[in-house]
């Protein structure tokens, strides 16, 4: 098999402080299970690894203490992640341990890595191409089948093609699989069927793999040619899988044939954080990885090094809720940092009213001295970025969206390569005078050849462009901190080695982000937006229990995502003037203070409808406890205490039945405004804000007759 990448200088560099664990708690500043995870013995180890609590970190050094204890050679570990970008910070991280010569990479770089040298052996001739991009092909199937050809609908059929490739589901099997799976499919199940088939048909006569026959092929040419396993597992002896929670099927498929009988495996991962069911993923491995091997070291992972106490409160709150929880995903985030401000919440009339005011939020932390890269928009769906974009650009705040197009792939970063290599040898040919400082070299090339100012440009365009030539200088700073003697051509290898990795370097400007890209990110300052019932939990999802708590382990990753600030928001309509009102996501039940503004439920009271009074003073009323009390907090309570007790024995016993929280059933507020006003009939109970329809129906007769009881 081909070498492993030569050492970057950037290896190095300190590890970031992020999830870097207290120092002094223990050798390399790890603290206690963290060690534990990182001595364990060479065998099967599973780390359940809550969010901010040192994953990167505790795998990093458990590869490091392997190989410097003599355990494993490096060359003989395969570390598979999710993404490059994953991968890149796992080889970064590893240099800088000396553990040179570890394999760092996707899964489906690995296979394609192990696919091509194996391909002369197992199948003959030259590989087949990599297909680049699906959808033409689905079109020509789609057209066949007489599905639909918009471009919607291909990237729908292409989608659930991937979903049944990934679930190990073929042509003939899926129509089946998708009932019993109650799949929300792209048109009738056969329809469905027949398209993939044809997609397959017409994918193997062209001689073309698609990133899912990657992990297959590989997997197959492990399972039956005994002598390619052989060999492989001759090679690699010690794996180690990342964000193990997002395994598919097929992926564990590949896991175990690079196994074989082995078990020489070290698992990472956090079931709160699956967010990829709906592509195949599944937990089901990360959480019965002990049963499967008995004999496994687990170690649980809650200190959180991230946020402050004030976040990781709100993202166990929000998780606590989670209904049938399997035991191995309750991890309880314990805050390891100073206090910070509480989380804000804001209600705003519109999308672009809510886009302006965080535009204008943003627009003064960056004057109080945040930097615009440590500052994310987040949202559910891609769509939403525009309004930001706008309101951002307005602002003249430079931003990147995430997902958009690769760094290293920017015109003006070709541009800059271009001009860097051609100074490098120039440089050591003593053209470029007496100066050897690299950052100042770098400027200095950067701006006669690149376009690099020393003040940044107006326009939001220009400025971005500005940012990411500086970004270039920034990865020269770091490189001559950690090798004074670098030179261009040096750098230029650094550079080059970032590329291959897609480990790019920081921009500054705010991040704009989808919540699933926001994955394995964080920023001391994040806004989560459009926090609306049909948004998040998006429409879809609705009357679906499994992917409505997907959709809450959606906003726990944004939730803890954010290391001291923390704003979530929502806006009442889509445009001004327009719409029905909407609802602020159940998700923020609970956690929106009775006492803030923004703590009324969006959309139980149009805009410009005049406020409830209190039944005792008759003064508007504000925040959820009083609306639903009809009092103000200081007015006087004529509450019933027995029947108050009565009413809290029954909301245990009824949660316990139905295995949900409490206040699921009804929050305290509801159950005192109950005692207070004592309803005689379903058209009184009804009128105590938090119980509609739904609740009237399902506790409305018990608690009549509950307020019936003698006292």
């Amino acid at each position: 098999m081909p070498p492993s990448a030569p050492r970057t200088a950037a290896a190095a560099r300190p590890e970031p402080a992020g999830g870097a664990g207290p120092g002094g708690a223990g050798p390399g500043g790890l603290d206690p299970e963290q060690q534990e995870a990182v001595t364990a013995p060479r065998g099967p180890v599973c780390v359940l690894a809550g969010a901010g609590t040192g994953k990167t970190r505790t795998i990093t050094r458990r590869i490091a203490h392997l190989v410097g204890q003599g355990h494993v050679a490096p060359g003989q570990v395969l570390a598979v992640t999710f993404t490059a970008r994953a991968a890149g910070e796992l080889r970064t991280r590893l240099r800088a341990l000396d553990a040179h010569g570890v394999q760092a990479r996707t899964f489906h770089a690995a296979a394609l890595r192990q696919l091509r040298y194996f391909w002369p052996r197992v199948v003959g001739g030259q590989p087949w191409q990599l297909l680049d991009g699906k959808l033409r092909l689905v079109g020509q199937a789609a057209a066949r089948a007489r599905a639909g050809t918009d471009a919607d609908a291909l990237r729908d059929l292409a989608s659930e093609i991937e979903w049944a490739k990934s679930s190990l589901v073929a042509p003939s099997q899926y129509a089946a699989e998708a009932a019993r799976r109650r799949r929300d499919t792209p048109g009738s199940a056969d329809q469905v069927a027949a398209v993939y088939a044809g997609y397959e048909e017409l994918k193997n006569a062209a001689e073309l793999l698609d990133f899912d026959d990657l992990l297959l092929h590989t997997a197959v040419a492990l399972e039956e040619h005994a002598g390619v396993a052989d060999e492989f597992r001759s090679r690699y002896r010690c794996f180690v899988v990342d964000e193990y929670q997002d395994v598919t099927p097929l992926q564990q498929r590949l896991l175990d044939a690079w196994l074989g009988e082995r078990d020489d495996l070290t698992v990472v991962g956090d079931a709160n954080q699956t967010i990829y069911t709906f592509a195949g993923a599944s937990p089901r491995y990360l959480l019965e990885f002990p049963r499967r091997f008995p004999d496994a070291t687990v170690v649980r992972l809650q200190r959180d090094y991230r946020s402050t106490p004030q976040i990781v409160s709100s993202a166990n709150q929000l998780i606590s809720a989670a209904r049938n929880r399997p035991a191995g995903s309750r991890l309880q985030l314990v805050g390891q940092l100073p206090p910070g401000p509480d989380p804000d919440f804001a209600e705003h009339d519109d999308e672009p009213a809510e886009a302006h005011a965080v535009a204008g939020r943003i627009t003064r932390l960056v004057a109080e001295g945040t930097p615009p890269s440590e500052i994310a928009v987040l949202f559910r769906i891609n769509a939403q970025s525009e309004a930001y974009e706008q309101a951002l650009t307005e602002a003249g705040i430079p931003y990147q969206v995430r997902g958009g197009e690769r760094f290293f792939d920017r015109p003006e970063i070709r541009r800059a390569m271009i001009a860097l290599r051609s100074a490098a040898p120039e440089q050591r040919a003593g053209e470029d005078g007496p100066e050897t400082d690299l950052v100042a070299i770098t400027r200095a090339v950067l701006a006669a050849r690149a376009g690099l100012t020393d003040e940044p440009p107006a326009g939001a365009a220009a400025r971005a462009a500005w940012e990411s030539l500086l970004a270039l200088v920034g990865v020269a700073e770091e490189l001559a901190a950690v090798e004074p003697a670098a030179d261009l051509a040096r750098l230029v290898q650094e550079l080059d080695t970032r590329a291959d990795g897609s480990h790019p370097p920081v921009v500054q400007g705010v991040t704009l982000a989808s919540l699933h890209a926001a994955k394995g990110l964080e920023w001391d300052v994040v806004f989560l937006v459009g926090l609306a019932d049909g948004t998040l939990p998006i429409q879809h999802a609705d009357n679906d229990e499994v992917a409505i708590e997907e959709e809450r382990r959606l906003l726990y990753v944004g939730i803890t995502r954010a290391r001291r600030v923390l704003t979530m928001s929502w806006s009442l309509t889509r445009a001004p003037g327009r719409g029905r009102p909407r609802r602020r996501s159940r998700f923020l039940h609970g956690l929106v203070p009775d006492s803030h503004p923004a703590s009324r439920v969006a959309g139980e009271r149009r805009p410009g409808a005049p406020r409830p009074r209190c039944r005792v003073c008759g003064t508007p009323l504000f925040g959820s406890a009083a609306t639903k009390l009809l009092r103000c907090s200081d007015c006087p309570s004529d509450v019933d205490l027995e029947l108050l007790d009565r009413l809290k024995r029954w909301r245990a016993d009824t949660a316990k039945q139905q295995d949900v929280p409490a206040y699921v059933v009804l929050t305290d507020a509801t159950l005192t405004a109950i005692a207070e006003q004592r309803p005689s009939d379903p058209a009184s109970l009804v009128g105590i804000p938090g119980i509609g329809a739904a609740k009237l129906d399902r506790y409305g007769d018990a608690v009549l007759a509950l307020v019936s009881e003698d006292g």
